[in-house]
């Protein structure tokens, strides 16, 4: 039996867990003392308190009754697909210090106040940041973020909660104080590749921890001192600049037999972005992009000559659009043309207009640090000297900077047409008609109502030296493009040539290398942040050695692993698919990185319609590409790292089942040409772990080599 707050796993018959002494079973929590009954228990053994049955308090917590309407219908989304699969994860455990003490203390009634006011505030928390409450565990909570719902920034989510909650869970416990409670909590957070199982209606979750990813959240908790967050090596790894570290050494913990370094953590760090991070790493130098930076460099001589222009700079995660942008703005500020950024993060989709309020604070000039009577006096001294005749648009902008002023009047009532109404005559008052440059970084991650500012900002630039630049992923399809001030640059991988200059950089020539720049390129697809981040794992682990530019390798490499940045990434893009597409995708990734529809369909057993609706799917999200359309549709992965995720993500009884349908389904559409596919037909039985078909087909396949080599051996005929 598994322990639900420690995943130990004892004995069967267990009561108690032998580790961490948690009650096991369906245990009944005493509304007076707090302590676990079994169940059908009328009296607590405790103290002898009343255990009713229907009391609110001892009723299990319904998800669906805690999980905000947006979660829940993302979680069911992706239910069907989460028949089992792998995922990385962010786990957070998070519990009340000494919570009997503080329930003997207190009647049953104010106990379960306090409880349940304790609870709600965890839920808000944790749902704030789309992460989900896997648990309750008596006096705290396991959650989860990057699962069922996969985030590629899934760590800094579950950091950012964990501060969220503290901060609230401050608040409370000084209410309490005052009544001479004293109420304190620690969390543990751990990161970590956990199996997640089918969920049911309910939304409840079956997980299971993959090594210790899940054991070692817990006792990142259990180790954590009262009032503070502890956060693995795992975990900082990835917040690394983010967040603020403090080291905590290697605790001995219990059942961890290799040491873990613990740090804790202690607010926000100078980090935003992953540009940021690559930024605090040391940029590699830009290659591959000449091309399209002289394209933009064209698109801004139009808006010179007050021709306000609107791009949209479109490609896959990875493929360098924010470093474009970068290198593009910075050249403008060289020239002395006034740049204002405002950048999307995926935690923020849903918090209304937060990029909005970010471009406003730049266009403004208003500092990070600026106190609320500095703002609204620049505020009011900005927008009189751009627009005198508007009075009410210093109440406006204050009020979306959620710095209202004291005695003015609700402006909600028509707020969003009247602030797009500020904005317009904002840009198009501009003093001096100077040029201005406006970037909207990560926009696939907008919330709705900045996006709907953003598609009025694109019809204001036009007739002013406006150039809006918004860099975003395929999948992103925002209202406002087209008209004939809209232009749209597609960034592809990069080529050989490129590849090979910035592998170059960053690796070096050194003899041990050997084929490593191929290896990586070829893994990589030509994606410049792949590339980056498997060199920096590779010297990470210790296989590379030395510098950047100068490393060498320290013993032959038999594979190269995905680092869990890239894995979390393209994770998250594969969770975004229908569950149709999803589907076809795995089983794509099965059969290899080429496959055929006819091949495709007889695995899958879809008809026409629907095979082709996930084909198109994959193909509009950029997933893979049709190679030849004659005399069999043919198609390709655009990256090997996409299959692979795909392929390692599903559980191996599913892909065994795939494999024999792989293998089933050659033997029938191959009948004419089995000879030729023996062996790639014994490899698929082999993998689906039927080892006397594996064994036949690979005798078949070692006959026909044997035949080759026969013919080509036998001699010429006499002259």
């Amino acid at each position: 039996m598994r322990c639900p707050r420690c995943r130990h796993e004892n004995r069967e018959s267990a009561h108690f867990c032998g580790e961490c002494g948690t009650a096991l079973g369906r245990a009944v929590p005493c509304p007076h003392c707090a302590t676990l009954n079994s169940a059908g228990q009328r009296f607590c053994d405790s103290c002898g308190q009343r255990l009713e049955a229907g009391k609110a308090s001892d009723r299990p917590r319904e998800p669906r009754a805690y999980t905000p309407r947006h979660l829940v219908e993302k979680i069911l989304v992706t239910r069907g697909a989460l028949q089992g699969e792998r995922k990385q994860v962010t786990v957070l455990f998070a519990d009340m210090v000494d919570s009997m003490h503080i329930a003997e203390r207190l009647d049953a009634e104010e106990w379960h106040r306090l409880l349940d006011r304790f609870f709600q505030i965890l839920a808000e928390g944790i749902h704030r940041f789309e992460g989900t409450i896997d648990q309750f565990t008596g006096d705290g909570v396991m959650a989860l973020f990057g699962a069922p719902v996969a985030h590629e920034d899934h760590a800094q989510r579950g950091c950012h909660a964990a501060l969220h909650l503290m901060d609230a869970l401050r608040s409370y416990a000084a209410g309490l104080r005052n009544r001479g409670l004293e109420v304190a909590v620690r969390m543990g957070l751990n990161s970590g590749e956990v199996v997640v199982g089918r969920i049911g209606d309910d939304l409840r979750m079956d997980y299971t921890a993959q090594g210790h990813a899940v054991g070692l959240a817990a006792r990142m908790e259990q180790v954590a001192a009262p009032g503070s967050v502890y956060v693995s090596e795992h975990t900082a790894r990835l917040v690394g600049g983010f967040f603020t570290l403090r080291d905590r050494g290697t605790p001995a913990m219990k059942g961890v037999s290799t040491p873990v370094r613990v740090f804790e953590l202690l607010g926000v760090g100078p980090l935003r972005t992953r540009l940021d991070a690559a930024s605090a790493r040391g940029f590699s130098r830009l290659v591959g992009r000449e091309e399209e930076l002289a394209w933009l460099d064209g698109i801004l001589a139009r808006v010179l000559e007050s021709e306000g222009q609107v791009v949209g700079v479109i490609g896959e995660a990875g493929v360098g659009k924010s470093r474009v942008c970068l290198e593009f703005v910075n050249r403008c500020r060289a020239s002395g043309i006034a740049v204002h950024e405002a950048h999307c993060p995926a935690h923020g989709a849903t918090v209304p207009l937060l990029p909005i309020r970010e471009l406003v604070r730049s266009y403004l000039g208003l500092g990070d640090g600026d106190g609320v009577e500095a703002v609204r006096q620049r505020v009011a001294d900005r927008l009189h000297d751009l627009d005198p005749e508007s009075p009410d648009a210093p109440r406006l902008v204050l009020d979306l900077l959620g710095v209202p002023e004291p005695d003015a009047a609700d402006v909600s009532p028509g707020g969003h047409e009247r602030f797009a109404a500020v904005l317009r005559r904002v840009l198009r008052l501009r003093r001096g008609g100077e040029p201005v440059v406006l970037l909207l970084d990560d926009a696939h991650w907008i919330d709705p109502e900045s996006d709907a500012l953003v598609g009025e900002l694109t019809v204001a630039v036009r007739g002013t030296p406006t150039l809006l630049v918004a860099n975003f992923r395929p999948e992103y399809r925002p209202s406002w493009t087209g008209g004939g001030h809209y232009h749209q640059l597609s960034l592809a991988p990069l080529g050989q040539a490129a590849s090979r200059e910035l592998l170059l950089e960053l690796i070096g020539s050194h003899d041990s290398l050997g084929d490593l720049s191929d290896l990586v390129r070829e893994r990589t697809g030509g994606n410049p942040f792949f590339i980056e981040e498997l060199v920096h794992a590779l010297a990470v682990s210790g296989s590379l050695a030395g510098e950047r530019g100068a490393y060498r390798l320290t013993a032959p490499l038999e594979s190269l692993t995905i680092p869990p940045t890239v894995q979390s990434l393209l994770a998250a893009r594969i969770d975004r698919l229908s569950e149709q597409a999803k589907h076809v995708l795995q089983a794509a990734a099965v059969i290899g990185k080429e496959f055929d529809q006819p091949l495709l369909q007889a695995v899958l057993g879809l008809d026409d319609l629907e095979l082709a609706a996930g084909l198109g799917g994959l193909q509009e999200a950029e997933f893979i590409h049709q190679v030849s359309p004659y005399p069999e549709p043919q198609y390709v992965f655009r990256h090997p790292l996409t299959r692979e995720v795909a392929y390692h993500a599903q559980l191996g009884e599913q892909r065994a089942q795939l494999h024999a349908g792989v293998a089933a389904a050659l033997q029938k559409l191959r009948v004419d040409r089995l000879g030729e596919y023996a062996a790639l037909i014994a490899h698929h039985w082999d993998a689906s772990g039927r080892r006397y078909e594996a064994a036949r087909w690979q005798r078949r396949a070692a006959l026909r080599v044997s035949s080759i080599k026969l013919r080509g051996r036998r001699p010429s005929p006499a002259r």
